[in-house]
């Protein structure tokens, strides 16, 4: 059935309300050079986005005001206006793959999985303060509350490694398991994604003591945190599952399977997850409450996906105009240009 156009529903004497769930979803498509913006209530593709190589994460500039795509392969950060799906700018940096602001706002740090190195950055202004090499494969970061130290997982070396950003040097390093992926801090401890194990490893971040494991599944990848301090969801590509985790805990609770290899979970203003499927070029929509999930063609291998509020619709993409080329003009007993 073929959907009314908005300027119908509104003539039509729909209230605005009613279309208040408009929310624009970012999913970054590594395999296929592009971004996908799709439209939250109807589930369609309302823009790709071409980019030079192979994006991987992304995230809101501290004023929220930017969203911060990072090309690892071009080398370039792209800034969109995430309220209408618009590049900004782009800007040449080195390679990269995952970032984060501090949550003071002060830095920026990107780790350079294909370098092996870790670049600190005044937020600002992108000003290298900092570029530490590091073995091996620095994949995922996360930082501390008070914005001191941050924690990078090494995932070629099996470590995680401290990084105090007042000296700019390594406090710590600790063994943790086979291919250490994404990092998280959560209530005085960091949980971190063991890839080559079924297991989410919990350290303390004061010294860097590896306490225990938590069984999830195999290609144990990251956890995420609910924004309202609800369950934890853990993704694990191999087994295709996810696994909610008690915040309090850190128990079990709940084992979802999610064909496709899960990777990156968004959180929208409706509760619903959006959960990326590396292996089948789709994401998924879950429903927390009962763990089912509606699944979404996007690129090849979706890896970050990103949920921009809206209240309304994006509008129609523009259509480039393309001008027909001029009829020539026939002379008898000349031959125009265009046709020699």
């Amino acid at each position: 059935m073929r959907r009314a156009p908005f300027a119908l529903l509104l003539l039509a004497g729909l209230s605005l309300p009613s279309l208040a769930k408009a929310d624009l979803v970012y999913v970054l498509n590594s395999g296929d050079a592009s971004i996908t913006v799709l439209e939250s209530t109807t589930r369609e593709e309302v823009r790709r986005i071409p980019i030079l190589r192979e994006v991987h994460h992304l995230l809101l500039n501290p004023e929220r005001t930017e969203l911060v795509v990072g090309d690892s392969a071009a080398n370039e950060l792209l800034f969109l206006n995430p309220d209408t799906a618009e590049i900004v700018r782009r800007e040449r940096i080195s390679n990269p793959y995952h970032m984060d602001y501090s949550p003071d706002g002060k830095y920026l740090v990107i780790t350079s999985l294909r370098r092996d190195q870790v670049d600190i950055y005044e937020a600002a202004t992108r000003t290298l303060l900092a570029r530490l090499k590091v073995p091996d494969k620095p994949s995922h970061l996360a930082f501390s509350p008070d914005s001191r130290m941050v924690y990078v997982t090494l995932q070629g070396a099996r470590r995680l490694m401290a990084i105090d950003l007042t000296t700019r040097r390594p406090t710590w390093t600790t063994e943790v398991g086979p291919q250490p992926a994404g990092v998280l801090w959560h209530r005085d401890r960091l949980l971190v994604g063991i890839m080559g194990s079924d297991q989410v490893a919990v350290v303390n971040p004061a010294d860097g003591k590896l306490e225990r494991g938590i069984q999830t599944a195999r290609g144990a990848h990251t956890v995420f945190a609910s924004p309202n301090g609800g369950p934890l969801y853990a993704t694990s590509r191999v087994d295709s599952r996810l696994t909610v985790l008690d915040p309090e805990t850190l128990e079990v609770k709940a084992r979802w399977e999610l064909p496709g290899g899960p990777d990156c979970i968004a959180f929208a203003p409706d509760g619903k997850l959006w959960v990326t499927l590396r292996w089948v070029a789709r994401v998924a929509v879950v429903d927390p409450a009962t763990g089912e999930a509606e699944t979404i063609p996007v690129g090849r291998s979706p890896h970050g996906v990103f949920v921009q509020p809206r209240q309304l619709p994006l509008p129609p993409a523009p259509v480039p105009v393309v001008e027909a080329p001029a009829t020539p003009v026939m002379v008898p007993g000349v031959v125009p240009a265009a046709l020699r």
